[in-house]
């Protein structure tokens, strides 16, 4: 397999980069100045792309990649792959769900506890030298709070279990209720903020649930509320999430995930009722390795003309 070429239209994982390269030709696309030159000569020899949650590949890059086979996403999400292109072409497509689903939930907690519990301000608080002069000031507590989850996939019912083991009381919305599931279910979001303590975002990003926290639910939830992202910076509308935290109609948030990530609105730098992260939901060395091992899986899978191990299209 090692004249497959394979593209890595991004860096992701020194792990997965190593273990291609030792497999297929691998070409690294953001090394590349001249990305169309590039593509123009190495077009015939790319039968695999390689992409992750920042960057997949679009119907441009499809076009031209007139051998291309399979598109493996180092990812659960898929919003970065054209999957209506995929299928016209018969361009197989795979991502990384499971292994990612219990970090990500961790972290949805972590985020909950963070916020309620002001555990970064806390930390800045001693590190600082001002406990010598006063104690801290109270905080708000987690365990019972209504926890309303929107998307109630594998990672929203991992956030859901591990909440009952704080006595919170679950909701959720989704596109269909699941008769089989005992948790309360909303037909409308901002029914199901107006009905909870903390608002999670753990769906998937598609054309429906692009800013599907805006101002109507953000003023739902109140300004007791404390929002939870760990899906897609794009599932919320971000400069009326900002305007809600400062003018404080909003309680607090943990986001994990923005709308132009890196970028981050400065204006949220100075608050104290939220706790930023750089989308790290699926960043532990385990899962990333599981991660990349599945990608891996399903490379040589499709190319050994086997069962693909996770597959989407």
């Amino acid at each position: 397999m090692e004249s497959i070429g394979v593209l890595m239209v991004c860096p992701m994982n020194s792990y997965l980069e190593h273990e291609l390269e030792k497999r297929f030709n691998l070409f690294r696309f953001w090394t590349v100045p001249e990305k169309s030159a590039f593509l123009a000569t190495n077009k015939n020899s790319i039968r695999a792309v390689v992409g992750n949650s920042s960057a997949g590949a679009d119907a441009e890059l499809i076009e031209v990649l007139p051998k291309l086979e399979i598109v493996a996403s180092f990812s659960v999400g898929l919003d970065k792959i054209d999957l209506a292109k995929c299928k016209e072409k018969g361009i197989r497509v795979t991502n990384t769900p499971d292994v990612l689903t219990d970090d990500v939930a961790d972290l949805a907690i972590g985020l909950m506890l963070a916020v309620l519990r002001k555990l970064c301000e806390s930390d800045r608080y001693v590190r600082s030298g001002k406990w010598k002069k006063g104690d801290y000031r109270l905080t708000t507590k987690f365990t019972g709070k209504k926890v309303g989850i929107i998307g109630l996939g594998r990672i929203g019912m991992a956030v859901a279990k591990r909440a009952e083991a704080f006595s919170c009381p679950i909701s959720y919305y989704s596109r269909t209720e699941k008769p089989e599931i005992k948790y309360k279910y909303y037909p409308g979001v901002v029914e199901l903020a107006a009905n909870c303590d903390i608002l999670v975002v753990a769906c998937s990003l598609t054309e429906e649930t692009l800013h599907i926290i805006n101002r109507e639910v953000i003023d739902a939830l109140g300004p007791k509320g404390v929002l939870i992202n760990v899906g897609r910076g794009p599932h919320v509308d971000e400069p009326e999430l900002v305007s809600a935290l400062v003018e404080r109609r909003l309680g607090g948030a943990g986001l994990d995930v923005f709308e132009h990530e890196p970028e981050v609105p400065e204006e949220l730098f100075g608050l104290d009722n939220l706790v930023l992260l750089p989308h790290v939901g699926s960043g532990t060395v385990e899962t990333r390795q599981a991660m990349a091992d599945l990608v891996i899986g399903n490379l040589e899978a499709h190319f050994l003309n086997k069962p693909l191990l996770t597959p989407v299209v």
